[in-house]
């Protein structure tokens, strides 16, 4: 079982803990036995608030589900089963251009996916997990242990 602070969850596999979809059970169940606080970046958060957000305007969910979603995702922060984590820009930008150079021609990962294997990398995780088979490919070919739980 990996580590809750070496571990990197991409947002869009952990938006399931506040949209509930068809990987949500799964996702928390597995959420629930790691236990510990994951690490999340700025980057990661603003990430998982617009992508609540974005389902309001697809008319996915409510205004008020959107506002309790985000509700719960800072209390997860305040409560600290999330861990909010500075990543060094500069160095994971740079990091990202020299994973993009490396990888995306052969891959084809677009740029958030490249970030954020970049900021899993600079915080130094060792297990990475998402649902997107471009990114999984890019965290394994860096040398991270993927899962999508």
């Amino acid at each position: 079982m990996p580590n809750a602070d070496r571990t990197y969850v991409d947002p869009s596999a952990l938006r399931s803990l506040y949209v509930h979809d068809d990987r949500s059970v799964r996702f928390c169940a597995w959420r629930k036995r790691i236990g510990g606080a994951l690490p999340i970046t700025r980057f990661g958060r603003g990430e998982i608030v617009n992508s609540i957000h974005l389902a309001v305007h697809r008319d996915a969910m409510s205004r008020e589900a959107a506002r309790t979603a985000v509700a719960d995702l800072d209390s997860d922060i305040a409560e600290g089963r999330l861990a909010l984590v500075d990543a060094l820009w500069r160095r994971t930008l740079d990091l990202a251009g020299e994973l993009s150079l490396r990888h995306t021609a052969e891959l084809g990962t677009r740029t958030l996916d490249v970030l954020h294997v970049a900021s899993a990398l600079t915080l130094e995780a060792r297990t990475f997990v998402t649902h997107d088979a471009r990114q999984a490919a890019l965290a394994k070919a860096v040398g991270l242990r993927v899962l999508s739980p």
